[in-house]
């Protein structure tokens, strides 16, 4: 499977390239990248930038939203910092970004509660921005106490060309910093790579010690780092970011029959689970999720009888909930029809169940 990234990845890139006596635009052209994609212009005499096939791009507020193949993002920088003549590229274009190249994730970042609530957002959801980047916080490399290591990779068997992880490392270090309001206790930097540009370049940028040649690329922070509060962020906000993440994109890898459940757990209870609404949730043709379900080896009466098991034996045996909300809360009619579906899936009736989740619960 091809590896995409979000074009804004490369935010900046254009004017920077320009600054240096390249030319932006044309760089992207060869590699077939709409330059309204990455950075949006605007032309004086009126004409709006073309995409790769001559059709006219659009420069609008969804143009950042175009995805690109990570190797094309590498080679573009690899082949800049060539060409001008620039060791220090993708240290320069990181000084350019922020948080707003994550684009929807950001949102949801930037209103969490904490940084380690922060960067487990940003771990959970990377995948929107990349899938094949990933962030994650590991045990300190170097076993200092007190410390642990962000972590800055690829799920891809090839490494990243050096530019590329000089860019994303060095965003990742900036994003942090946005996020604690300045300087977070950075120890020092690990990069897997030789020194691209003299080494007082890098120290200069990050600030501490860098270290190269090692086996990933960290950030290595104070432990405390993760319960620190970050100011200004809203729940209720992050709560809306995150829904928007969970219902219009896909982890890589998930399956049909996984959106399916996902839906149905969100909505079940609030009216008839049926599917054409479930379809019209996952914005796909209502025979066209029931041959996905096929092909997945199940069916939508299938995995809806899953789901309402699961709820039920939740709601019986968490919950001192009457039977009859427990009867509404899984979308079903009559509280008889709970007691006929709970000796199905369970041998024994909803208060049997409960009695029993009790006993295990004392024991």
């Amino acid at each position: 499977m091809v590896s995409m990234i979000r074009a804004a990845a490369l935010r900046g890139l254009t004017p920077l390239v320009d600054s240096l006596g390249g030319d932006g635009a044309a760089l992207l052209a060869r590699f077939r990248v709409p330059p309204g994609a990455v950075d949006p212009v605007s032309d004086p005499r009126g004409h709006r930038p073309a995409d790769a096939d001559g059709t006219p791009a659009d420069d609008g507020p969804d143009a950042a939203d175009v995805l690109i193949r990570s190797s094309t993002a590498g080679r573009i920088l690899e082949t800049a910092a060539a060409e001008l003549t620039c060791p220090d590229l993708g240290l320069r274009l990181a000084e350019q970004q922020g948080p707003d190249v994550l684009g929807p994730l950001a949102v949801a970042v930037e209103n969490s509660a904490t940084m380690g609530e922060a960067l487990d957002c940003a771990s959970r959801f990377l995948f929107v921005h990349s899938p094949a980047l990933r962030v994650s916080r590991i045990d300190d490399p170097e076993g200092a106490p007190g410390v642990m290591g962000l972590l800055y990779g690829s799920t891809e068997p090839d490494p990243p060309p050096p530019q590329a992880v000089d860019l994303g490392l060095g965003v990742f270090h900036r994003i942090v910093a946005v996020l604690g309001g300045g300087p977070y206790g950075l120890r020092s930097a690990h990069l897997p790579h030789p020194p691209l540009a003299p080494v007082s370049r890098y120290t200069d940028f990050f600030g501490t010690d860098v270290r190269f040649e090692r086996d990933a690329a960290v950030l290595r922070v104070p432990s405390e780092l993760a319960s620190r509060p970050m100011h200004g962020g809203d729940e209720t906000v992050r709560a809306i970011a995150i829904d928007y993440l969970e219902n219009h994109f896909d982890r890589p890898g998930r399956t049909v029959t996984d959106r399916v459940r996902t839906a149905l757990i969100r909505s079940l209870g609030t009216g008839p689970p049926r599917i054409p609404s479930i379809a019209r949730l996952l914005r796909m043709h209502p025979r066209t999720l029931q041959r996905h379900l096929s092909a997945e080896g199940t069916t939508f009466e299938t995995v809806l009888d899953e789901v309402r098991r699961d709820t039920a034996h939740r709601l019986i045996t968490r919950t001192d909930l009457p039977f009859s909300q427990v009867t509404a809360m899984v979308g079903l009619a009559e509280q008889s029809a709970l007691t006929r579906v709970s000796r199905r899936w369970f041998g024994e009736t909803p208060r049997a169940v409960r009695r029993a989740g009790a006993r295990s619960g004392r024991d």
